[in-house]
């Protein structure tokens, strides 16, 4: 192999690995209810990840304390991990949560404190939570969001969504979560205009009650939005995690959505 090969192959790995890996996921009722193995179980599920956004953190005692406990069992396999959680949702009357962040510091840094979304509060129940992240010198801020359930009308909420780009300008927005709403939904066309991307289409994440003919899925609820001039995507996907239970049942106590994962270049 020549010299030009070798320099043109490795710059071809060095471009491969140069990426950020975020991975999103509504752990239902994240709190005193999830158990030691479960933690742990939900840890080695995360770990290769570099940022993780988590939904449904419990607003009440345990919650906070859960995720305390989470990334005490990240840190146990080797991996320095630091985590944010945010105060509960305050304008929701339908239920009030919390939502967390948790990152490699070896991977990526974080900037300045986290915050929930104040203007649209009194419009979006569980308001989001953003968090600015630098990698290689470029930043990146993802925004955190859990919406009401489909039978309250998810897209009154998400429809305010189309006003962040401009109330942030600087900032390179990465929509993640749970919207319990389909990304082929008009409520997203205004942030596909301004050339925001799903990185599903027709792809379900939340799980059913029982497998029907091996298909476990439900609906297409979790999805990430990323602005396509300024974030390359190189892989995505969900974590079948259900797999491996013995039932959907047993599956259900960690969660009743999929992970899913996005990882990415920043242009």
């Amino acid at each position: 192999m020549n010299k030009l090969l070798i320099v043109l192959t490795l710059l071809s790995f060095s471009g491969l690995f140069a990426q950020v890996k975020l991975l999103s996921w509504n752990i239902e009722n994240l709190g005193k209810s999830k158990s030691d193995a479960e933690i742990t179980y939900i840890a080695e599920t995360i770990r290769n990840y570099d940022v993780v956004a988590i939904q449904e953190v419990v607003a009440g005692y345990g919650g906070a304390q859960a995720v305390a406990r989470l990334a005490a069992a990240l840190n146990r396999k080797g991996t320095q991990w630091q985590y944010d959680i945010s105060t509960p949702t305050v304008s929701s009357a339908y239920k009030t949560e919390r939502y967390a962040f948790l990152w490699k510091p070896s991977a990526v840094k974080k900037i300045g404190k986290s915050w929930l979304e104040i203007k649209y509060q009194n419009q979006i129940d569980r308001e989001p939570y953003f968090a600015t992240f630098s990698y290689q010198g470029k930043y990146f801020t993802v925004v955190n969001f859990h919406a009401i359930t489909k039978s309250k009308q998810p897209e009154t909420e998400i429809k305010y969504f189309k006003f962040l780009p401009q109330e942030y300008p600087t900032l390179n927005l990465l929509f993640v979560g749970d919207f319990n709403c389909p990304q082929s939904h008009s409520v997203f066309n205004p942030l596909k205009k301004m050339n925001y991307k799903p990185i599903f289409t027709n792809q379900k994440t939340s799980l059913k009650h029982r497998c029907i003919n091996k298909d476990c899925l439900a609906s297409e609820f979790d999805n990430i939005f990323y602005n396509y001039n300024r974030v390359q995507q190189i892989q995505a996907g969900v974590l079948p995690f259900y797999t491996d239970f013995n039932s959907l049942q047993l599956a259900r106590q960690i969660s009743d959505h999929t992970p899913i994962w996005l990882s990415f270049k920043l242009l």
